[in-house]
């Protein structure tokens, strides 16, 4: 249990060992085993969490292959172009890859078991259990578009801060997932979030992931004791300068796009 008395996420089972993940019957990831008490304590903490490693090497090349496919994608993002940083990203069309898909579908019960504790604290309205239901929830409101993305970043790429908030239904938690190999593949490219508590100064928090490894993070606002209870801390995300090589990344968004 973690210091905010966040209650045990039910129906899963205990970590497995540190390493390498293993695949299911049909070659997606087993995501069943990943220690989420202790996951729940660093979002708590942080508003980030880092994971063990959801995908394998061969699965990340699969999907960091994919950039290459514009088939695959609704729409490509050239980032200079808009302000947002150096280098580009690409939406997934429907259907979704298999392997992308399984990370969204699987990764959402227990995320969204967190956030409905977020939403108790701030007196929120909650989640659906089940991704399906929050498509649904999205569609209702207009919001048709996948978010899942693939980013990539060339030697002095970087990504400003910012909020991944597509429509009025936004799901509080993401996932990123780094497909390449820091100091084989690429150098710098490090994972900054900056949090802004009411009434003190921003603390910025860097992240490091190794290939494979998920970062979970808040959307947009996640909740910190305060004296009077549960205050409101905002959040963003970006990327510093990759300073030599190519960096991809697997975005998983839960809420689809207006």
């Amino acid at each position: 249990m973690n210091a905010y008395d966040t209650p045990p996420l039910p129906g899963l089972t205990e970590p497995a060992p540190a390493g390498l993940p293993t695949a299911d019957s049909n070659g997606l990831p087993a995501l069943r085993h990943l220690d989420w008490p202790a996951l729940v304590a660093e979002l708590d903490a942080d508003g980030v969490a880092l994971t063990p490693p959801l995908l394998t090497p061969g699965q990340c090349a699969q999907v960091r292959a994919m950039f290459d496919e514009p088939g695959l994608f609704r729409s490509t993002v050239t980032m200079a172009r808009h302000r947002f940083g150096e280098g580009s990203y690409r939406y997934f069309a429907h259907p979704l890859p298999e392997l992308v898909l399984a990370l969204r579908q699987q990764l959402y019960p227990p995320l969204a078991h967190i956030a409905n504790t977020w939403a108790a604290r701030l007196g929120e309205p909650e989640f659906p259990g089940l991704h399906e239901d929050l498509v649904a929830a999205c569609a209702a409101m207009g919001q048709h578009r996948p978010t899942p993305l693939l980013l990539r970043y060339e030697q002095g790429g970087y990504n400003c801060l910012h909020q991944d908030v597509y429509g009025d239904l936004t799901f509080p938690l993401q996932v990123a997932v780094l497909l390449d190999e820091p100091d084989r593949d690429f150098t710098g490219g490090e994972s900054v979030f900056v949090e802004q508590r009411p009434r003190a100064q921003s603390r910025p928090i860097v992240r490091r992931p190794e290939q494979g490894q998920g970062l979970v993070f808040a959307v947009h606002h996640r909740p910190v004791r305060s004296a009077r209870g549960w205050s409101r801390v905002m959040l963003r995300h970006g990327v510093s300068t990759v300073h030599s090589g190519r960096r991809h990344v697997l975005g998983v968004i839960f809420h689809d796009a207006r």
